[in-house]
């Protein structure tokens, strides 16, 4: 009878468990799903010529929930504006809004999220914040100037860092059209982050 009672107990917590990770999973399916259609709309890829008439699909990296990583917040005080420099040698202004930090394989890190002061002037932007880093996945499996990733201001002090959903910045598939922030050197993991977008270097033959 007790193991009766015993297996009550864990399985809801399986169920719950099961749940939880295939929604993450398919929130990062989804965005794999997104972004693979944004480079193949005419209208919105980044991508000419050759390049945009034999893409398929992305290489992404398998989903790993190791790289989904509850970050502790804390919100910068006193920040002033300042001139990101981007690949085509000018600059967009950008504030830092907080820290991220968390540890990975028992190793602390601490990463810097901004706003686009340009981009806060649009309504549906005002709540986003931008995270380029750089790891030893660059030069490698991934673009050599490093990921982006999305994030929204976290109501509370922790924020979910899901580096599944990371991904190359435009200029990284077409240098001439885009311009692209450059990461900050405090930006810079000296670990291999294993998730998101890679990249094959075929855009720059």
């Amino acid at each position: 009878m007790k193991k009766i009672i015993w297996l009550f107990l864990i399985l809801p917590l399986w169920a719950f468990s099961q749940k939880t990770t295939s929604k993450e999973v398919m929130d990062v399916k989804k965005f794999q799903k997104e972004l693979n259609a944004e480079y193949l709309n005419p209208k919105e890829t980044p991508l000419r010529g050759d390049n945009f008439k034999n893409f398929k699909e992305h290489p992404f990296f398998p989903i790993d929930m190791k790289y989904r990583i509850t970050a502790k917040f804390v919100k910068s005080k006193d920040t002033k504006p300042f001139d990101l420099p981007t690949s085509s040698g000018k600059t967009k202004s950008y504030q830092e809004y907080g820290k991220a930090s968390f540890e990975l394989d028992g190793n602390p890190y601490t990463l810097t999220l901004y706003q686009s002061l340009d981009l806060i002037k649009q309504k549906k932007y005002q709540d986003y914040l931008f995270l380029p880093f750089r790891d030893a996945t660059n030069e490698k499996e991934t673009y050599g100037g490093g990921k982006y990733l999305d994030l929204k201001i976290p109501k509370g002090n922790t924020i979910v860092l899901d580096f599944n959903q990371s991904y190359h910045p435009y200029c990284a598939y077409n240098a001439y059209d885009y311009n692209c922030p450059i990461v900050p050197e405090e930006n810079k993991l000296p670990v291999e982050i294993r998730a998101g977008v890679m990249y094959e270097d075929i855009y720059h033959h």
